[in-house]
């Protein structure tokens, strides 16, 4: 059983660790003295006293290693993330070793040179491994080998959905062995998974000892069985999950706090609910806005002077949106409209060759230029450069009853353009879906993924089909 082979297969893996570092070191002096440098000149330390750090660098490694999870089951972590495992667990050994060698021990004669080329060539060369072994091991799991046996415990909307996504990835190597419910008929079939027979009935396979794990996936209105199948489950020695079905009721990403010992739910991550988070973004934010307004200065005075030469009425459209916590605030744009009474401009939005939008405007649509004073938006705080775009309030009353979930969006500042915008979802496109993309962006926030935003703008978002 996979089980049973696992420890071996970490120690193995511990091992191969363990010769990439030294290895690695190794390599780092040579590449210096030999490869940089015609050898290594006076006062340099021989190859020898490089060698003799190994017995302690590589148990250190090893340690920083498995205190950063390198060493947990990995079949359903995404690449990048064991990656990030591999340059973690080298920052913190290498400043490590740095810190004891040259702050504690004083030993100063080694290379810094080395030192650094050293962190370069143990990140590249284990991630490499990584990278590899995982393709290896996903190729012969989906062949049919190398696979763990689940028993799903409990027919619900969240077992059909752990299935389905087994089913999708055949190469985590999971395989659903069936299912035990006291509600749904033995022989009852779901994608090639049958129901075994009733929950009583774990007592009975369990001993058998044939499985690798147990998946808890009791409908809502079975959780009073919890407890017991816990039990049951935990008395057997086999590794235990539990899939939550509450997707009808917390269908987003939940994370749990330790209350002093008492585990709370949180029903949704915002990470721009986290003070450091909003200082980082805001700081971000007014630099992005300077500098965009020093940069476009010129074709906002060029836009300005052809909106006042073209049509009557104000160069600066003022209208009310709903921002941050709900609170209202005026959104500037570049006029793209004939000038309208207050009722008509509440009517409804622009569509598809809108009689209403001057010829300068459908120009200053079509590139986006009309949003440039909302960098002044920005400034005063009201708005950020990324993040779910503003609606007006009348819209807002209407899709907060119509759309579950639309108000999420206001718990961050809305943006000058959105991870919904740079994939289409500008004009009169689908508002749920447009929903679903700012929940994802809300829920899945970096810094990182702004910058993507914004990049992917520059190339993608400007010049929209469905911006008129």
């Amino acid at each position: 059983m996979i089980k049973d082979n696992q420890k071996v297969f970490n120690r193995l893996m511990v091992i191969l660790d363990a010769a990439i570092t030294a290895g690695s070191f190794m390599l780092a002096y040579f590449f210096k003295f030999y490869v940089l440098e015609e050898g290594p000149g006076i006062g340099v330390l021989p190859a020898g006293e490089y060698v003799m750090l190994l017995p302690f660098i590589v148990p250190l490694y090893m340690l920083f290693y498995y205190a950063c999870s390198m060493y947990a089951p990995k079949r359903t972590i995404r690449r990048r993330f064991e990656i990030y495992g591999v340059v973690k667990a080298n920052t913190v050994g290498i400043v490590s070793l740095i810190i004891i060698l040259y702050m504690i021990v004083r030993e100063i004669n080694y290379s810094r040179s080395v030192m650094g080329f050293f962190y370069i060539f143990n990140v590249f060369f284990t991630s490499c491994f990584r990278l590899l072994l995982r393709k290896a091991l996903r190729t012969i799991r989906s062949r049919g080998y190398n696979l763990k046996h689940i028993l799903l415990v409990g027919y619900s909307r969240a077992a059909e959905e752990y299935i389905d996504r087994l089913m999708d990835n055949p190469q985590w190597g999971y395989v659903a062995c069936g299912i035990l419910d006291d509600h749904v008929p033995a022989g009852t079939v779901y994608k090639g998974v049958k129901v075994l027979g009733r929950l009583a009935n774990l007592e009975v396979i369990l001993p058998e000892n044939k499985l690798d794990e147990i998946a808890i996936s009791l409908s809502l209105k079975d959780y009073h069985y919890l407890e017991s199948i816990v039990s049951i489950c935990e008395k057997s020695g086999v590794h235990t999950k539990f899939i939550p079905d509450y997707n009808s009721v917390i269908p987003t990403r939940p994370y749990t706090e330790d209350l002093m010992g008492l585990p709370v739910i949180n029903i949704r991550y915002v990470p721009l609910t986290n003070t450091g988070n909003i200082i980082i973004k805001r700081t971000v934010d007014i630099a992005g806005a300077l500098f965009g307004i020093v940069l476009t200065s010129p074709i906002m005075l060029l836009s300005a002077v052809l909106i006042k030469l073209t049509s009557p009425g104000p160069v600066i459209f003022r209208q009310e949106r709903v921002g941050l916590h709900n609170k209202p605030f005026y959104m500037y744009k570049f006029r793209s409209m004939e000038r309208q009474s207050p009722r008509e401009e509440k009517r409804a939005w622009t569509v598809r060759n809108d009689p209403r939008v001057t010829p300068v405007g459908k120009f200053l649509r079509r590139t986006s230029i009309d949003e440039l004073p909302q960098l002044f938006n920005i400034l005063r705080g009201d708005m950020s450069l990324v993040g779910p775009r503003p609606e007006r309030p009348l819209f807002v009353e209407k899709f907060k009853e119509e759309i579950p979930r639309y108000m999420v969006k206001h718990q961050v500042r809305p943006g000058l353009t959105g991870w919904a915008q740079v994939n289409g979802l500008r004009g009169d496109t689908s508002i749920r879906k447009r929903v679903d993309y700012d929940l994802y962006y809300i829920e899945n926030w970096t810094l990182g993924f702004d910058l993507k935003i914004i990049l992917m703008t520059f190339f993608t978002g400007f010049i929209n089909k469905n911006a008129y």
